[in-house]
Protein backbone atom coordinates (compact mmCIF):
# COMPACT_ATOMS: atom_id res chain seq x y z
CA UNK A 1 0.00 0.00 0.00
CA UNK A 2 1.31 3.17 -0.97
CA UNK A 3 1.35 6.13 1.81
CA UNK A 4 1.43 9.85 0.80
CA UNK A 5 1.46 12.70 3.17
CA UNK A 6 0.99 15.79 1.96
CA UNK A 7 2.92 18.28 4.79
CA UNK A 8 3.05 22.31 5.50
CA UNK A 9 -0.30 23.12 3.33
CA UNK A 10 -3.42 24.54 4.20
CA UNK A 11 -6.14 22.46 3.66
CA UNK A 12 -9.47 23.81 2.30
CA UNK A 13 -12.23 21.55 3.98
CA UNK A 14 -15.49 22.17 3.31
CA UNK A 15 -16.20 24.64 6.27
CA UNK A 16 -13.07 25.92 6.89
CA UNK A 17 -9.23 26.03 6.26
CA UNK A 18 -6.57 23.80 8.59
CA UNK A 19 -3.45 23.69 8.89
CA UNK A 20 -2.65 19.61 8.96
CA UNK A 21 -1.15 16.71 7.49
CA UNK A 22 -2.88 15.56 4.74
CA UNK A 23 -2.71 11.06 3.95
CA UNK A 24 -3.28 9.18 0.90
CA UNK A 25 -3.14 5.75 1.00
CA UNK A 26 -3.36 4.12 -2.63
CA UNK A 27 -6.77 6.37 -4.10
CA UNK A 28 -8.15 7.79 -0.77
CA UNK A 29 -7.92 10.30 1.83
CA UNK A 30 -7.35 8.49 4.81
CA UNK A 31 -6.01 10.93 7.39
CA UNK A 32 -6.45 14.59 8.50
CA UNK A 33 -4.02 14.78 11.52
CA UNK A 34 -1.33 16.28 13.19
CA UNK A 35 1.27 13.20 12.93
CA UNK A 36 3.34 12.51 10.10
CA UNK A 37 3.71 8.41 9.14
CA UNK A 38 7.19 7.05 9.42
CA UNK A 39 6.32 5.46 6.78
CA UNK A 40 4.65 8.03 4.34
CA UNK A 41 6.32 9.65 1.02
CA UNK A 42 6.34 13.06 2.06
CA UNK A 43 4.96 16.24 -0.55
CA UNK A 44 6.10 19.65 0.99
CA UNK A 45 3.23 21.99 0.01
CA UNK A 46 5.28 24.96 1.35
CA UNK A 47 2.57 27.29 2.46
CA UNK A 48 -0.12 26.33 -0.64
CA UNK A 49 -3.60 25.87 -0.30
CA UNK A 50 -4.12 22.21 -0.51
CA UNK A 51 -7.72 21.81 -2.10
CA UNK A 52 -10.13 19.11 -3.59
CA UNK A 53 -9.94 18.89 -7.38
CA UNK A 54 -12.44 20.94 -9.17
CA UNK A 55 -15.06 19.22 -10.81
CA UNK A 56 -16.34 20.64 -14.64
CA UNK A 57 -19.80 19.56 -15.09
CA UNK A 58 -20.24 21.25 -18.30
CA UNK A 59 -17.32 22.15 -20.81
CA UNK A 60 -17.12 20.93 -24.32
CA UNK A 61 -14.02 21.35 -25.03
CA UNK A 62 -10.06 22.27 -24.26
CA UNK A 63 -6.71 22.50 -26.08
CA UNK A 64 -8.11 22.71 -29.80
CA UNK A 65 -10.19 19.33 -29.28
CA UNK A 66 -14.20 18.89 -29.01
CA UNK A 67 -16.25 16.51 -27.30
CA UNK A 68 -18.19 16.35 -30.10
CA UNK A 69 -14.78 15.28 -32.08
CA UNK A 70 -15.38 11.06 -31.67
CA UNK A 71 -11.85 10.12 -31.05
CA UNK A 72 -9.90 9.40 -28.06
CA UNK A 73 -6.92 11.80 -28.84
CA UNK A 74 -9.98 14.35 -28.60
CA UNK A 75 -11.07 13.54 -25.44
CA UNK A 76 -7.18 12.60 -24.15
CA UNK A 77 -6.39 16.28 -25.28
CA UNK A 78 -9.15 17.79 -23.42
CA UNK A 79 -8.57 15.79 -20.29
CA UNK A 80 -4.81 17.06 -20.01
CA UNK A 81 -5.55 20.63 -20.98
CA UNK A 82 -8.39 20.98 -18.62
CA UNK A 83 -6.02 18.92 -15.34
CA UNK A 84 -4.10 22.03 -15.92
CA UNK A 85 -6.52 24.30 -14.96
CA UNK A 86 -7.34 22.35 -11.77
CA UNK A 87 -10.24 20.08 -12.90
CA UNK A 88 -9.59 16.78 -12.01
CA UNK A 89 -13.04 15.36 -12.95
CA UNK A 90 -15.27 16.16 -15.98
CA UNK A 91 -18.23 15.48 -17.75
CA UNK A 92 -17.14 15.89 -21.86
CA UNK A 93 -20.36 17.69 -22.60
CA UNK A 94 -21.97 17.29 -26.45
CA UNK A 95 -24.01 20.14 -28.24
CA UNK A 96 -26.88 20.04 -30.50
CA UNK A 97 -26.04 17.94 -33.66
CA UNK A 98 -27.47 15.19 -35.26
CA UNK A 99 -28.69 12.45 -33.72
CA UNK A 100 -26.32 10.09 -35.07
CA UNK A 101 -23.31 12.76 -34.11
CA UNK A 102 -24.45 12.73 -30.72
CA UNK A 103 -24.51 8.84 -30.23
CA UNK A 104 -20.99 8.55 -32.22
CA UNK A 105 -19.39 11.23 -29.46
CA UNK A 106 -21.58 9.18 -26.40
CA UNK A 107 -19.54 6.08 -27.62
CA UNK A 108 -16.52 7.68 -27.67
CA UNK A 109 -16.63 8.88 -24.28
CA UNK A 110 -17.84 4.99 -22.50
CA UNK A 111 -14.90 3.81 -24.71
CA UNK A 112 -12.20 6.26 -23.13
CA UNK A 113 -13.94 6.29 -19.90
CA UNK A 114 -10.66 5.33 -17.64
CA UNK A 115 -8.28 5.39 -20.10
CA UNK A 116 -7.65 9.20 -20.11
CA UNK A 117 -4.55 10.64 -18.88
CA UNK A 118 -5.30 13.94 -16.92
CA UNK A 119 -8.56 14.81 -15.44
CA UNK A 120 -11.50 11.65 -14.71
CA UNK A 121 -14.38 11.42 -17.40
CA UNK A 122 -17.05 10.74 -14.90
CA UNK A 123 -20.08 10.76 -17.66
CA UNK A 124 -21.12 13.02 -20.08
CA UNK A 125 -23.64 15.96 -20.37
CA UNK A 126 -26.14 16.34 -23.45
CA UNK A 127 -26.54 19.81 -23.86
CA UNK A 128 -29.40 19.28 -26.56
CA UNK A 129 -31.11 18.79 -28.46
CA UNK A 130 -34.11 19.17 -26.98
CA UNK A 131 -34.38 23.03 -27.21
CA UNK A 132 -36.37 25.60 -27.84
CA UNK A 133 -35.20 27.67 -31.06
CA UNK A 134 -35.80 30.98 -29.79
CA UNK A 135 -33.27 31.06 -27.38
CA UNK A 136 -31.03 28.74 -29.37
CA UNK A 137 -27.65 31.14 -28.69
CA UNK A 138 -25.38 28.90 -30.35
CA UNK A 139 -27.21 25.55 -30.65
CA UNK A 140 -27.89 24.71 -34.40
CA UNK A 141 -31.67 24.95 -34.70
CA UNK A 142 -32.26 22.71 -37.33
CA UNK A 143 -30.73 19.76 -34.94
CA UNK A 144 -33.16 20.61 -32.38
CA UNK A 145 -36.12 17.92 -31.63
CA UNK A 146 -38.87 17.16 -29.27
CA UNK A 147 -37.85 15.56 -25.75
CA UNK A 148 -39.31 12.33 -26.52
CA UNK A 149 -38.02 8.78 -24.67
CA UNK A 150 -37.60 7.25 -28.25
CA UNK A 151 -35.51 10.25 -29.36
CA UNK A 152 -33.17 9.84 -25.88
CA UNK A 153 -32.85 6.97 -25.87
CA UNK A 154 -31.60 7.18 -29.94
CA UNK A 155 -29.48 9.58 -28.59
CA UNK A 156 -27.45 6.79 -26.26
CA UNK A 157 -28.18 3.76 -26.99
CA UNK A 158 -27.29 1.12 -24.65
CA UNK A 159 -24.84 3.50 -23.14
CA UNK A 160 -27.67 5.21 -20.80
CA UNK A 161 -25.72 4.53 -17.56
CA UNK A 162 -22.55 7.10 -18.87
CA UNK A 163 -25.30 10.28 -18.64
CA UNK A 164 -25.05 12.20 -15.54
CA UNK A 165 -26.63 15.52 -16.51
CA UNK A 166 -29.12 16.53 -19.43
CA UNK A 167 -29.95 20.12 -20.71
CA UNK A 168 -33.23 20.97 -22.08
CA UNK A 169 -36.06 23.03 -22.45
CA UNK A 170 -38.87 21.87 -20.35
CA UNK A 171 -41.88 23.90 -22.19
CA UNK A 172 -41.49 21.01 -25.12
CA UNK A 173 -43.87 18.87 -25.89
CA UNK A 174 -42.99 14.88 -23.75
CA UNK A 175 -40.56 16.80 -21.47
CA UNK A 176 -42.25 15.68 -18.41
CA UNK A 177 -42.56 11.61 -19.33
CA UNK A 178 -38.88 12.23 -20.17
CA UNK A 179 -37.95 13.62 -16.78
CA UNK A 180 -40.05 11.29 -14.80
CA UNK A 181 -38.02 8.86 -16.81
CA UNK A 182 -34.71 10.10 -16.04
CA UNK A 183 -36.07 10.43 -12.24
CA UNK A 184 -34.92 6.56 -11.58
CA UNK A 185 -31.65 6.83 -13.19
CA UNK A 186 -29.79 9.39 -11.66
CA UNK A 187 -29.64 11.65 -14.12
CA UNK A 188 -29.58 15.39 -13.30
CA UNK A 189 -32.28 17.14 -15.71
CA UNK A 190 -31.19 21.24 -16.38
CA UNK A 191 -33.16 24.06 -17.33
CA UNK A 192 -31.41 25.44 -20.76
CA UNK A 193 -31.84 27.23 -23.96
CA UNK A 194 -35.64 27.73 -22.96
CA UNK A 195 -38.75 29.96 -23.42
CA UNK A 196 -40.36 28.57 -20.32
CA UNK A 197 -42.51 30.69 -18.16
CA UNK A 198 -41.67 30.61 -14.37
CA UNK A 199 -44.65 28.39 -14.13
CA UNK A 200 -43.34 26.27 -16.67
CA UNK A 201 -40.07 25.78 -15.13
CA UNK A 202 -42.12 25.51 -11.93
CA UNK A 203 -43.70 22.47 -13.10
CA UNK A 204 -40.33 20.78 -14.59
CA UNK A 205 -39.16 21.39 -11.07
CA UNK A 206 -41.79 19.85 -8.73
CA UNK A 207 -41.29 16.85 -11.82
CA UNK A 208 -37.69 16.14 -10.37
CA UNK A 209 -35.31 18.78 -12.46
CA UNK A 210 -32.46 19.42 -10.18
CA UNK A 211 -30.32 22.74 -11.94
CA UNK A 212 -30.87 25.41 -14.32
CA UNK A 213 -27.69 26.22 -17.06
CA UNK A 214 -25.49 28.72 -17.57
CA UNK A 215 -28.08 30.41 -15.65
CA UNK A 216 -29.25 33.55 -16.80
CA UNK A 217 -28.14 33.23 -20.47
CA UNK A 218 -30.77 31.67 -23.20
CA UNK A 219 -33.18 31.25 -20.51
CA UNK A 220 -36.41 33.87 -19.76
CA UNK A 221 -35.11 36.70 -17.16
CA UNK A 222 -36.79 37.50 -13.99
CA UNK A 223 -38.73 40.92 -14.27
CA UNK A 224 -41.76 41.79 -11.85
CA UNK A 225 -44.88 40.33 -13.76
CA UNK A 226 -43.16 37.02 -15.46
CA UNK A 227 -40.21 35.75 -13.19
CA UNK A 228 -38.98 33.24 -15.55
CA UNK A 229 -36.62 30.07 -15.85
CA UNK A 230 -34.42 32.69 -13.30
CA UNK A 231 -37.05 33.15 -11.25
CA UNK A 232 -37.86 29.67 -10.72
CA UNK A 233 -34.11 28.82 -10.23
CA UNK A 234 -33.53 31.72 -7.52
CA UNK A 235 -36.18 30.69 -5.13
CA UNK A 236 -36.50 26.85 -5.37
CA UNK A 237 -33.70 25.56 -2.80
CA UNK A 238 -33.72 22.05 -4.55
CA UNK A 239 -32.28 23.44 -7.72
CA UNK A 240 -28.48 23.89 -8.40
CA UNK A 241 -27.53 26.92 -10.60
CA UNK A 242 -24.71 26.82 -13.14
CA UNK A 243 -23.25 29.66 -13.86
CA UNK A 244 -20.10 31.34 -15.95
CA UNK A 245 -18.13 33.52 -13.79
CA UNK A 246 -15.99 34.84 -16.54
CA UNK A 247 -17.23 38.14 -16.53
CA UNK A 248 -18.45 37.88 -19.82
CA UNK A 249 -21.43 35.83 -19.95
CA UNK A 250 -22.62 37.51 -16.26
CA UNK A 251 -22.13 40.80 -14.51
CA UNK A 252 -20.05 39.92 -11.31
CA UNK A 253 -23.29 42.18 -9.58
CA UNK A 254 -25.92 40.09 -11.35
CA UNK A 255 -23.16 36.70 -10.03
CA UNK A 256 -23.93 38.20 -6.75
CA UNK A 257 -27.53 38.60 -6.88
CA UNK A 258 -27.60 35.23 -8.18
CA UNK A 259 -25.32 34.01 -5.14
CA UNK A 260 -27.38 35.88 -2.26
CA UNK A 261 -30.63 34.02 -3.59
CA UNK A 262 -28.90 30.75 -3.94
CA UNK A 263 -26.58 30.37 -0.83
CA UNK A 264 -22.96 29.29 -1.53
CA UNK A 265 -24.68 25.55 -1.11
CA UNK A 266 -26.51 25.79 -4.66
CA UNK A 267 -24.42 27.48 -6.78
CA UNK A 268 -22.34 25.85 -9.29
CA UNK A 269 -19.57 27.07 -11.63
CA UNK A 270 -18.59 26.03 -14.72
CA UNK A 271 -16.59 27.14 -17.72
CA UNK A 272 -18.71 26.00 -20.68
CA UNK A 273 -15.35 25.73 -22.21
CA UNK A 274 -14.89 25.15 -26.41
CA UNK A 275 -12.20 24.28 -28.34
CA UNK A 276 -10.12 27.41 -28.38
CA UNK A 277 -9.81 27.68 -24.41
CA UNK A 278 -5.99 27.47 -23.45
CA UNK A 279 -5.16 28.65 -27.42
CA UNK A 280 -4.43 32.07 -28.90
CA UNK A 281 -7.06 34.41 -30.43
CA UNK A 282 -8.49 33.21 -33.48
CA UNK A 283 -11.21 31.25 -35.90
CA UNK A 284 -12.48 27.91 -34.27
CA UNK A 285 -15.30 25.65 -34.50
CA UNK A 286 -18.30 24.66 -32.47
CA UNK A 287 -20.06 22.15 -33.97
CA UNK A 288 -19.94 22.76 -37.84
CA UNK A 289 -20.65 26.60 -37.09
CA UNK A 290 -17.19 28.70 -37.18
CA UNK A 291 -16.45 30.65 -33.84
CA UNK A 292 -14.08 34.09 -33.55
CA UNK A 293 -12.50 33.99 -30.30
CA UNK A 294 -11.35 37.53 -29.55
CA UNK A 295 -10.78 39.90 -25.96
CA UNK A 296 -11.66 37.11 -24.10
CA UNK A 297 -14.89 36.05 -25.65
CA UNK A 298 -16.02 33.46 -28.08
CA UNK A 299 -19.18 34.33 -30.41
CA UNK A 300 -20.63 33.12 -33.56
CA UNK A 301 -20.44 35.33 -36.88
CA UNK A 302 -24.10 36.95 -35.52
CA UNK A 303 -22.29 37.92 -32.25
CA UNK A 304 -23.56 35.65 -30.42
CA UNK A 305 -21.81 33.92 -27.15
CA UNK A 306 -20.09 30.36 -27.91
CA UNK A 307 -19.68 28.69 -24.73
CA UNK A 308 -16.33 29.92 -23.28
CA UNK A 309 -12.64 29.81 -23.17
CA UNK A 310 -12.76 30.54 -19.41
CA UNK A 311 -10.46 28.26 -17.39
CA UNK A 312 -11.74 26.82 -13.96
CA UNK A 313 -9.28 28.38 -11.64
CA UNK A 314 -10.09 31.44 -13.21
CA UNK A 315 -13.86 31.83 -12.79
CA UNK A 316 -12.52 30.69 -8.80
CA UNK A 317 -10.23 33.13 -8.85
CA UNK A 318 -13.41 35.53 -9.92
CA UNK A 319 -15.66 33.98 -7.09
CA UNK A 320 -12.99 34.59 -4.78
CA UNK A 321 -12.24 38.12 -5.62
CA UNK A 322 -15.04 39.65 -7.00
CA UNK A 323 -17.58 37.73 -5.69
CA UNK A 324 -15.99 38.36 -1.49
CA UNK A 325 -16.25 34.66 -0.92
CA UNK A 326 -13.48 33.04 1.69
CA UNK A 327 -11.96 30.54 -0.13
CA UNK A 328 -13.35 27.72 0.96
CA UNK A 329 -16.57 28.96 -0.20
CA UNK A 330 -14.97 29.90 -3.02
CA UNK A 331 -13.24 26.49 -3.80
CA UNK A 332 -16.90 24.58 -2.97
CA UNK A 333 -18.56 26.37 -6.12
CA UNK A 334 -16.30 24.40 -7.94
CA UNK A 335 -15.87 21.26 -6.37
CA UNK A 336 -18.18 20.02 -3.82
CA UNK A 337 -21.57 21.70 -5.28
CA UNK A 338 -21.29 20.24 -8.82
CA UNK A 339 -20.30 16.89 -7.55
CA UNK A 340 -23.52 16.79 -5.32
CA UNK A 341 -25.57 18.05 -8.31
CA UNK A 342 -24.25 15.27 -10.14
CA UNK A 343 -24.92 12.57 -7.09
CA UNK A 344 -21.16 12.01 -6.92
CA UNK A 345 -20.31 11.85 -3.46
CA UNK A 346 -16.82 10.24 -3.30
CA UNK A 347 -15.11 13.60 -4.84
CA UNK A 348 -15.17 17.44 -4.19
CA UNK A 349 -14.53 17.21 -1.08
CA UNK A 350 -11.60 16.49 1.27
CA UNK A 351 -12.66 14.23 3.93
CA UNK A 352 -11.80 10.62 4.90
CA UNK A 353 -12.70 8.22 2.56
CA UNK A 354 -13.25 10.40 -0.34
CA UNK A 355 -11.29 9.56 -3.54
CA UNK A 356 -7.58 11.35 -3.43
CA UNK A 357 -8.08 13.88 -6.38
CA UNK A 358 -6.15 17.12 -5.07
CA UNK A 359 -4.55 20.14 -6.20
CA UNK A 360 -2.52 22.66 -4.96
CA UNK A 361 -2.37 26.63 -5.53
CA UNK A 362 -1.19 29.67 -4.70
CA UNK A 363 -3.13 33.04 -3.01
CA UNK A 364 -3.86 33.66 -6.71
CA UNK A 365 -5.60 30.17 -7.65
CA UNK A 366 -2.08 29.42 -9.91
CA UNK A 367 -1.76 25.58 -9.94
CA UNK A 368 0.83 24.16 -8.93
CA UNK A 369 0.57 20.20 -8.46
CA UNK A 370 -3.07 18.03 -9.61
CA UNK A 371 -3.04 14.42 -7.86
CA UNK A 372 -5.85 12.34 -9.45
CA UNK A 373 -6.54 9.54 -6.94
CA UNK A 374 -3.54 9.44 -5.42
CA UNK A 375 -1.32 9.75 -8.40
CA UNK A 376 0.57 12.91 -9.05
CA UNK A 377 0.02 14.22 -13.01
Amino acid sequence: MMKTCITNGKIILLDQVVEKNLIIEDNLITDITENIPEDAKIIDAKGLFVSPGFVDVHTHGRGGSDSMYPTYEDLNQISKTTLESGVTSFLPTTMTMPVEDIYKAVVNIVDSQGKVDGAKIIGTHLEGPFFNSMYKGAQPEECMILPTVENYKALVGEHEKIVKKISLAPELEHTLELLEYLKDKGVSVSLAHTNATYEEAQTAIDAGANSTTHTYNAMTALTHRAPGVVGASMINDSVYAELILDGIHVHFAAAKVLLRAKGKEKLILVTDSMEAAGLEDGTYKLGTQAVFVKDGSARLENGALAGSIASMNNVVRNAYQNLGLEINDAVRLASYNPAQSIYENNIGEIKVGNLADIILFNDNIDIQMKIVEGIVK
